[in-house]
Order: structure tokens, then C-alpha cells, then sequence
């Protein structure tokens, strides 16, 4: 097990450190190696996407084989998913077929779902002003209603310029746009720490045991 976990781990870090030189030396080799490792990692990506979709489909299965709670929403789930594979697979997914399903089905339950996450948004902001009343939950309950306001036409007024025009393209362009970016930084300065640990055989997330601590 440990030969196993060390061997795994030499090429993790091999493969990484191929691709991460790939992109700083313009040596053919180098560029074409690092190309190749990406197109087997999109391989390896879509063989994981469809073991998950035949993990979520031997679970459905499974509720509507024991008739358990909510089995016929299981069932319209497995009928519906495979109808557009099949579809997808036989037509192609430039079909005008398919894109009539995804503008039928697929994009009004998108966005059904906005809708739900609007009001949910609101209802939480609500409850956070009555359960926590402090300058925070002002703000949040403030920036969330005013994002309403200038996205939505008001009844027999229609939508209010200033809200649509400066106030919302100002929130969402300039306070919540830098807020995505400083968590994106953050997410990405977390990524590059964690993928230098890996890389460097700090951290052995395949198979071996991480290095005792203290030079131990």
C-alpha cells in the first residue's frame, strides 16, 4: 500500500508539474505533452459526469423499486432523463428538437427556480432584520430590495430610471462584481497553495499518508 501510495503520488506530481512548466516554456515538446494531459483529463471528466448520471439513476431506480416516498417523481426523473439522451444521442444537440426541449422544459424551470431563490432571498433577509437587528441586516435587507426594484417593472409605474439606470448597474456592477472578485482571489491564492502542497509532496491525497509534521 505504501509503494502504491507513493508511486501515485510521483505521478500526480510529475503530470503536474508537466502541465504547470507547459504554460511558462514554449518548447513543442512540452506545449504538446501538456495538451495531451488536458484532453485525457476532459476525458476523464465526462466518464466522471456519466458515472454520476448512472449513480443517480441507479438511486431513483432504487426508490421506485421499493415504492418509497416520492417514487413518482423518481420515475418522471429516469423517464425523462433517458428520453433525452436518447434523443440527444440518435438527433445530436444542434437538433432543432433538442433545442425545442431545452427552450420548453429546461429554461422556464431555470427560471422558476430564480424566481424561487428571489423570493426566498427576500423572505431570508426578512427574518435575518427581525432575528438580528444590526447595520449589517440593514444593508443586506437595503441592497436586496433595491436590486428588486431596479430589475423588476413596478405595478403602474413601470420601471423607476434611477433605480435601473444608476443605483442597480452601480451595485451590481461595482460593489457585488469587486466582492466576487476578492472571493475568486481568495479561491484561487487557496487552490494554488493546496496544488503547490500536492505538488511538492506535502499533501498525498492519492493513496499514500501525508509526512509527519516536525521533521519526524
Amino acid at each position: 500500500m505504501k509503494l502504491k501510495g507513493l508511486f501515485s503520488t510521483a505521478i500526480a506530481m510529475a503530470t503536474g508539474l508537466i502541465v504547470l512548466v507547459g504554460y511558462f516554456i514554449g518548447a513543442p515538446v512540452l506545449v504538446n505533452l501538456r495538451i495531451t494531459i488536458l484532453n485525457w483529463v476532459i476525458i476523464l471528466a465526462a466518464v466522471a459526469v456519466f458515472i454520476g448520471l448512472f449513480n443517480l439513476l441507479a438511486v431513483h431506480a432504487d426508490k421506485i423499486r421499493n415504492k418509497k416516498k416520492g417514487g413518482f417523481f423518481s420515475l418522471m426523473l429516469v423517464l425523462f432523463m433517458l428520453i433525452t439522451l436518447l434523443l440527444g444521442l440518435w438527433l445530436r444537440p444542434d437538433h432543432p428538437a433538442m433545442s425545442l426541449i431545452f427552450n420548453a422544459v429546461q429554461l422556464p424551470v431555470e427560471t422558476s427556480l430564480m424566481a424561487m431563490l428571489v423570493v426566498t432571498l427576500t423572505y431570508a433577509s426578512i427574518r435575518l432584520l427581525h432575528r438580528r437587528y444590526n447595520l449589517f441586516s440593514v444593508i443586506f435587507l437595503a441592497t436586496a430590495l433595491l436590486i428588486l426594484l431596479g430589475s423588476a417593472p413596478l405595478p403602474f409605474i413601470g420601471s423607476v430610471p434611477i433605480l435601473s439606470d444608476m443605483i442597480r448597474p452601480f451595485i451590481a456592477q461595482v460593489l457585488a462584481a469587486a466582492g466576487a472578485r476578492g472571493i475568486l482571489i481568495g479561491v484561487a491564492l487557496g487552490a494554488l497553495t493546496t496544488g503547490l502542497r500536492v505538488l511538492f509532496g506535502a499533501e498525498r491525497p492519492y493513496g499514500g499518508s501525508n509526512p509527519p509534521s516536525g521533521g519526524k
